[in-house]
């Protein structure tokens, strides 16, 4: 794997089962980590998540209720964050005591490159939960069908400390343009996007997110969405920065109007923790969360992709010993 890295800095969710999401919402408190919580005392957990048009958000509510209602002493709730960087140092500082994340990013803060240059992160794995998708978007009226194509363009490269935002500027730089120069760069979320997509103040959009995405559910009903393949640049991505970028395509009729599947790249997308949570806790959050699958399903169908024969087998972090033992344990 290159040790190269980019130096760059890095509401409407949709299929949301109302009554299990909710009552798993709320405005925690941040916790002053190393204690508390995470050491095997009961009390309330953090979820650090991503925005309201994303995924990561209410799976995270589903997430906690399935926590609440499975771990003996402990609630849980989650908060709206910019998404992976941003989350990474919220469990550094023990605003929150788990976090989503993909793997580029997850990968960049174990090694202490990238955003995290000097400063390497000590997190582990509670599993692969499901793919992140990169999807490129845009309207009709733009012109817009190819990465090349937004080169001069208004291009939203995702919210600042998102995991969209590094992998979009090095899919801009694998296509030849400068992510600098090249595009006139806005940094807005998901929901975002696509309202700025709507009012034409942006050409195009990234966003990273499991499928289908909600914001983008909201943007395809308007008939005019358009879906730039990006799939061939996922062969450049991992060899420059390593593994966990997979081209795979968007299936037909994810999204309405789409007919056929489109190329683009897929991420694994990780649950952390800090090694310091208590092991049992660690093995009984990940107990809860992958045998309530079908429960968590209702909440958002990327859910259908939890699966604890595989969920360990990351090459880039550790596996926190207790969600190993539940692992191995589920292999039989």
């Amino acid at each position: 794997m290159s040790t190269r890295r980019s130096r760059t800095r890095l509401c409407a969710a949709a299929l949301i089962a109302p009554a299990l999401f909710l009552s798993a919402c709320g405005s925690p408190e941040p916790s002053s980590g190393g204690g508390g919580a995470d050491a095997g005392e009961g009390g309330s957990l953090s979820i650090a998540t991503g925005g309201t048009g994303g995924v990561y958000y209410p799976l995270g509510g589903g997430f906690a209720t399935v926590i609440r209602d499975n771990v003996e002493g402990y609630d849980a709730t989650v908060q709206e964050t910019n998404a992976s960087v941003d989350n990474m140092l919220l469990i550094e500082n023990g605003s929150a005591q788990l976090a989503f994340s993909v793997g580029d990013v997850v990968s960049d803060a174990v090694e202490g490159a990238g955003e995290f240059e000097g400063n390497p992160i000590d997190i582990c794995s509670l599993g692969n939960i499901y793919n992140n998708f990169m999807q490129a978007v845009s309207v009709d009226g733009t012109g817009i069908q190819s990465v090349k194509d937004m080169e001069g363009k208004v291009v939203s490269v995702g919210a600042p400390g998102s995991a969209t935002e590094v992998a979009a500027l090095r899919i801009l730089e694998a296509a030849g343009i400068d992510p600098e120069t090249g595009v006139e760069r806005r940094q807005l979320g998901a929901a975002e996007t696509v309202a700025a997509l709507r009012d034409g103040t942006i050409d195009a959009g990234f966003w990273s997110g499991g499928l289908p995405t909600g914001a983008l559910i909201d943007l395809a009903s308007d008939g005019d969405m358009v879906l730039v393949p990006i799939g061939e640049y996922a062969e450049p991505l991992a060899s420059e920065y390593g593994d966990y970028y997979v081209a795979e395509d968007i299936p037909a009729n994810t999204y309405e109007g789409q007919t056929e599947a489109v190329p683009a790249i897929a991420s694994p997308n990780l649950l952390v923790t800090s090694p310091s949570m208590d092991e049992q806790l660690q093995e009984d959050i990940t107990r809860a969360i992958f045998d309530n699958e079908e429960a968590l399903v209702q909440v958002h169908p990327a859910a259908v992709e939890l699966d604890a024969a595989t969920a360990g087998d990351i090459s880039y972090i550790d596996t926190c010993p207790g969600a190993q033992a539940y692992f191995d344990e589920a292999a039989g």
